[in-house]
């Protein structure tokens, strides 16, 4: 159990983040996605449909190595989800890219200590190594295009939804009841939240407040950064509606649709591919896979572009929406 202690300014300065913040839904999708302890059933199908698209792009090594920097324990380093709220990606990585190099030594030190598991990676970073720090920005940036940047009208629409019902909180019994409805996550008796927690202790707010922010992939329990002198944060877990779920964990509907070939070759174009990369991944001729997209582009599912002498091919909304299950707004086709 860990308990939050609030002044009466404190309570003046709870605050509820616009949405979900960028840094927190990447660490806790890591989770989700690369230690089976944390794996929720809710999540199967976006699991599975990851781990495709990452070993495509050759990125299932780079998810593993992020693990490696953000494990699902009690301890992962602050720096990767810095104090405050970050609604976008690209500022979330140079916030992260730009910490001061001895917090960086700090954190990562600590993680070494706790974790037990020796990484030539970490100990780069830890050192300030310029190259080490482009290839973590590197791996943020193309980890989340993989696996999250598709789904944001799915996780914006999941959270605002939260925020408004908070609000209405808010607004009928102050910030009291905005507290009270934190449960089952939390309990409010006043001066005092009580979380369902790894470890027990004590956080005084001391005047500071409490940024409050939702989390799409954080559906085990709230969270608060590790270091308690810095800037108050809980994240906590929203509330899902039933987008994503598959009992069964198979995409058989996609298969009876349209066959087994034509499915993987959808689920491969999360990332743009030339048509010889899918043909060699596919083990099939050329002329072969170019007969299959043109049936997935005819249909909408499949937008190509030429570069070069190439014609280069990737998902659309469409058919990111047959693989979940439900509709996106419309995004546009492959640019150029």
């Amino acid at each position: 159990m860990l308990r939050i202690h609030f002044t009466t300014d404190d309570l003046a300065k709870v605050r509820l983040a616009p949405g979900p913040d960028a840094m927190w839904e990447l660490v806790l999708s890591i989770h989700q996605l690369v230690f089976p302890a944390q794996h929720t059933p809710y999540f199967m199908p976006w699991r599975r449909r990851s781990v495709t698209a990452l070993t495509g792009a050759r990125l299932d090594m780079t998810a593993r190595a992020l693990g490696t920097l953000m494990p699902a324990a009690d301890y992962w380093p602050d720096f990767l989800t810095p104090a405050g709220h970050i609604g976008d990606i690209e500022h979330g990585i140079e916030t992260v890219l730009a910490t001061p190099r001895t917090r960086l030594r700090r954190e990562l030190v600590r993680l070494a200590a706790t974790s037990g598991k020796p990484s030539p990676w970490l100990n780069d970073l830890s050192a300030g190594d310029a190259r080490s720090l482009r290839h973590l920005g590197s791996a943020l940036r193309r980890y989340h295009q993989t696996t999250i940047s598709r789904h944001r009208t799915a996780i914006m629409t999941t959270t605002q939804a939260d925020l408004a019902r908070r609000v209405k909180q808010l607004a009928g019994g102050g910030v009291q009841a905005l507290l009270r409805g934190l449960r089952p996550w939390a309990i409010w008796s006043s001066p005092v939240l009580r979380l369902r927690y790894p470890e027990d202790g004590d956080l005084h707010l001391e005047g500071r407040g409490l940024l409050l922010i939702p989390s799409f992939f954080g559906v085990h329990g709230p969270v608060l950064l590790a270091d308690r002198s810095l800037p108050p944060v809980l994240v906590y877990p929203v509330e899902h509606p039933p987008l994503w779920r598959s009992e069964s964990g198979e995409d058989d509907h996609v298969e009876n649709l349209m066959g087994t070939t034509r499915a993987t070759l959808l689920r491969l174009l999360t990332s743009r591919h030339a048509t010889g990369a899918l043909a060699a991944r596919l083990n099939v001729a050329p002329s072969t896979v170019s007969r299959h997209l043109h049936a997935l582009r005819s249909a909408g599912l499949v937008a190509t572009a030429r570069h070069g002498a190439q014609q280069i091919h990737q998902r659309t909304w469409l058919g990111d929406a047959l693989l979940d299950g439900h509709a996106y707004p419309y995004q546009g086709g492959l640019e150029p």
